[in-house]
């Protein structure tokens, strides 16, 4: 099956991330088209992955945008939109990755006409997204594409609630190749003398730094922590949230944890600094769709306390494979992290169980596998 993929990005965030994983088996008769130039298309070729940028500048349209912002962005749109429609033309299916791939692509699936698949990494709901937007996603999603693939059955059930259809909706998790979470000790020894890490207890997170990934909990919560935990903070600022990163460094100075955060920036060494951490903590205030880092965090072998909603409930057994809190409460946060640091019998269990079922649940090949199903029963 020839499949012309869309994503609209030029990062890569999860559901780039995802993407690269899908498009692999079909990378010999297979393309990404993206609307933004960066960083992703580098790691598309990197993994052999024919790439190609379709638009010249970025779409001004935002989770949060009106109907007027909407309606202006249009005619920026119609160049890329006509050559979507050209491409298309070439192969067997649309795969549109994210909103404004799915946007674009249905009007492609319509003048190509080619089948349209939906992938969707989103909770639709007014949490994340103006009603406008909300509508047009559920609205194209069920005018036009033959299936809608959710990374949650949060996710299944938030589109479902928003108005679409349940006979078009199919849930498949995001899936991971272990092998790259196997790490060398001697590494991580090497990256924790680097970063000043030895001897301390270390709860890393993991996400672009923004509002609803709640970074400022975890600071709060260590603020109620022994002087011997200490937290980093790996990913950056993505969509002009350069204030929340000023308020995180205001609230660690007014909290006197200059020594006990470190701001680690974008990297691309994941697995390596998940193997130096002691603890991964997941702090959305929001509900997570799926969050591949909790997963990323269990292959690595690492306990995990995460934000109790969304798509982790469907990942973390309080107890047995992790542990659930309270979305914005740091100081169930703040005993969870002084439970771990205390019980490490217990931890270590939890930690060895998760690293279990993650490897069998989330396997790459067995996900794929299923999407590869999906598609040849449908088309």
């Amino acid at each position: 099956m020839r499949i012309f993929f869309l994503d609209q990005s030029g990062k890569p965030g999860g559901a780039e991330l995802c993407l690269i994983d899908i498009a692999k088996p079909y990378s010999h008769h297979a393309l990404v088209g993206l609307f933004a130039d960066g960083p992703f298309k580098d790691l598309l070729q990197q993994n052999h992955i024919p790439v190609e940028v379709l638009a010249t500048q970025a779409i001004p349209v935002r989770k949060e945008s009106s109907l007027v912002q909407g309606l202006k962005s249009l005619g920026q749109l119609a160049p890329l939109i006509t050559k979507v429609i050209k491409k298309a033309r070439e192969y067997d299916l649309i795969y549109a990755n994210t909103q404004k791939a799915l946007v674009v692509g249905a009007l492609a699936s319509f003048f190509s006409p080619r089948p349209l698949v939906y992938h969707l990494h989103d909770i639709l709901s007014t949490e994340h997204f103006s009603q406008t937007n909300l509508r047009i996603a559920i609205n194209l999603a069920n005018r036009f594409a033959s299936l809608v693939i959710a990374n949650s059955q949060a996710s299944k059930i938030a589109f479902i609630q928003a108005g679409g259809c349940s006979d078009i909706i199919e849930v498949v998790y995001n899936g991971f190749d272990p092998k790259n979470y196997q790490t060398d000790e001697s590494d991580i020894s090497k990256l924790q003398e680097k970063l000043g890490l030895e001897g301390k207890f270390v709860v890393g997170h993991f996400s672009r730094l923004a509002p609803w990934k709640g970074q400022h909990i975890l600071i709060d919560a260590l603020a109620k922590c022994p002087q011997e935990v200490i937290a980093i903070l790996v990913g950056d600022a993505l969509f002009g949230e350069q204030d929340y990163v000023q308020k995180l460094h205001q609230q660690v100075a007014e909290l006197g944890l200059e020594n006990r955060v470190k701001f680690l920036g974008f990297r691309s060494d994941i697995p390596q600094l998940m193997a130096a951490c002691n603890l991964v903590a997941h702090t959305s205030t929001s509900p997570e769709p799926f969050g591949r880092v909790i997963v990323e965090a269990m292959l690595c072998g690492k306990p995990v306390v995460a934000a109790k909603a969304g798509g982790v409930m469907e990942l973390v057994e309080h107890g047995l494979n992790g542990f659930l809190v309270t979305p914005g409460e740091p100081q169930e946060l703040a005993q969870v992290i002084i439970t771990c640091l205390q019980e490490t019998e217990i931890t270590a269990t939890i930690a060895n169980n998760a690293k279990t079922t993650a490897s069998r649940r989330f396997d790459v090949a067995t996900i794929n596998q299923q999407i590869a199903q999906l598609l040849s029963h449908r088309f």
